[in-house]
């Protein structure tokens, strides 16, 4: 057993010491709560929190829809995420930044990123890239891993300038057999750097499970060797979710940082774009998981404090639909891209050659 210490409300139970530990939770699969572990959250705060999930769950279940009439390009779904998702991002502060794997569309969307220029940038469209000025994110990296080298450095900036906020980012169990994975977590431990590291263990790198990957017993622990505060969290509990992001982001900004690995399950494919999943997890397993996904465990406990009903979630799923519906038309209706317009969006000044090329596309063009 893992030798512990009681701090930060159990949350400290988590924390590796040794090569054993136990998931930090704060709900059990039958909604029951750890009274121990329970973060401050107001009624209002707690049912904003099951908002977002079934408003994502909704949003997921529509995108997949979109990407099988093939108006989206690349899609992930995100189903059986949301806790992990949800919960990390709503402890934020706006002004600190998150760096997103290509899957980590909802925690940019309620970061302050549009919705239809998730799926412009779904369509490799340019003007899915552009970041409104004060949205605090960068777009979705799909190099797997290179998203953490980048958090050092934006975490890195942020302590020299001494400004009080956190960089934040997100991979998937594949993403930590990346080298990136773990220069990133070195740098940031030895410059003590304001960074959160998350790992959203979905149990499969496309069709590789965990075990395929890594004989560590976790993923979290692979942060000790860069002297990295590792945590591993019931990733299907939303309130452990939120409770452990708070604290880390806390931490993070008197320059400790910290890996959290979210032990999640992907209901569905790893995207839309042929993976099947039936292929290659092992028989029988999904019916565990599906019985213990985070909407369903996180509602049972909200009804047993009257916080909510069906209408409340008929009210979400109605709101949900009306906002993709309302974000595909104005992306569908965004003004096509062009390739000398793209040329001029990549440079601030464009170079001479570039500008040759562009001038010599709008010639054969007749424009």
């Amino acid at each position: 057993m893992a030798k512990t210490t009681k701090r930060g409300g159990g949350l400290a139970g988590a924390e590796l010491q040794t090569q054993e530990m136990q998931a930090f939770q704060v709900l059990s699969p039958d909604g029951k709560v750890n009274e121990a572990n329970l973060p401050e959250l107001s009624d209002d705060q707690l049912r904003e929190l099951m908002r977002r999930m079934v408003y994502t769950r909704v949003w997921d279940q529509r995108a997949v829809g979109l990407a099988r009439q093939g108006r989206l390009g690349f899609y992930a779904p995100v189903s059986g995420q949301e806790a992990s998702m949800i919960g990390s991002q709503f402890a934020l502060e706006k002004e600190d930044f998150i760096l997103p794997g290509y899957r980590d569309i909802p925690q940019l969307h309620f970061h302050g990123y549009p919705m239809y220029q998730g799926f412009l940038w779904s369509r490799g469209h340019q003007h899915g890239g552009q970041i409104p000025e004060d949205v605090n994110v960068l777009m979705p990296q799909i190099i797997i891993g290179a998203q953490y080298v980048q958090t050092s450095g934006v975490a890195m900036a942020f302590k020299r300038r001494g400004e009080k906020r956190i960089a934040i980012t997100y991979t998937g169990d594949g993403g930590s057999s990346q080298g990136d994975f773990y220069e990133a977590m070195n740098f940031a431990g030895v410059f003590k750097l304001p960074a959160v590291f998350i790992v959203q263990n979905n149990r499969y790198a496309i069709s590789t499970p965990v075990s395929k990957q890594t004989v560590a017993k976790t993923i979290a622990q692979k942060g000790l060797a860069a002297g990295i505060r590792s945590v591993q969290v019931d990733g299907m509990d939303v309130l452990a979710v939120y409770a452990a992001v708070k604290d880390a982001r806390e931490r993070a900004l008197n320059g400790e940082p910290t890996l959290i690995e979210t032990l999640c399950y992907r209901l569905g494919p790893h995207s839309m774009s042929g993976d099947d999943p039936t292929r290659y997890r092992i028989k029988d397993e999904s019916p565990a998981y599906e019985e213990n996904e985070p909407l369903i465990r996180f509602r049972k406990y909200l009804e047993s404090k009257n916080l909510w009903t069906e209408e409340d979630e008929n009210k979400v799923i109605e709101e949900t639909k009306a906002a993709v519906a309302e974000a595909i038309k104005k992306a569908d209706q965004y003004e096509k891209m062009t390739i000398p317009n793209l040329i001029d969006t990549v440079y601030e000044t464009t170079p001479a050659h570039l500008e040759q090329q562009k001038q010599e596309y709008l010639a054969k063009e007749g424009k």
